[in-house]
């Protein structure tokens, strides 16, 4: 096998495990509910591995990761095309955009991934509940929801943010030692 095959061979694995932790994080998610103020809100923790593979593999494998994670996920807890499906893959989808659009500044050093995470965070309530309005035909209940959606995003976007940026160097400095980046 070529090296390069060798190389993509491990940047695809790499990315299924990705797919597979975040795909497990949002089946737990949905087991265990929070008590929230809002209906349906949850910590969003697998947007970890969403946003640490697109600082890791960039905005294709990101994406990848972040439409997988929700079929697979609704699939294993069986809501795949239900409402909460709709509504996660529109939030997932729509704020792992945002952040890839936004990660050029933060690998220059112009804004850190606090501030991608936290802006990924809001976009991804904010889509979830415009998503909601849709589905449910009231957009009343974007104006009732939007300042909850929008608060609600603040600390778990830091805790996101946190979480990547401990586990990016982390992560880095294993795929360096174990001889190849397997990065795309």
């Amino acid at each position: 096998m070529t090296v390069m095959k060798q190389n993509e061979t491990l940047r695809l694995t790499r990315l299924a495990v990705l797919v597979a932790l975040a795909t497990g994080i949002h089946a737990l998610e949905a087991a265990l509910p929070l008590p929230m103020p809002v209906p349906g809100v949850r910590l969003g923790l697998a947007n970890i591995v969403t946003l640490l593979t697109l600082s890791l593999f960039g905005t294709g494998s990101g994406l990848a990761v972040a439409v997988l994670r929700v079929i697979l996920g609704s699939l294993l807890v069986g809501g795949f095309l239900g409402f909460g499906f709709w509504v996660s893959l529109g939030g997932g989808t729509v704020s792992c955009l945002v952040m890839a659009l936004i990660m050029g500044p933060a690998r220059r050093g112009v804004i850190s991934l606090f501030s991608v995470s936290v802006l990924g965070a809001v976009t991804h309530n904010l889509t979830q509940l415009f998503t909601a309005g849709l589905v449910v035909n009231s957009f009343s209940l974007i104006k009732g929801y939007f300042p909850f959606s929008v608060l609600l995003a603040l600390p778990t976007g830091l805790l996101t943010g946190a979480a990547v940026i401990y586990l990016e160097g982390i992560t880095r400095r294993v795929y360096r030692e174990s001889g190849s980046t397997g990065e795309g």
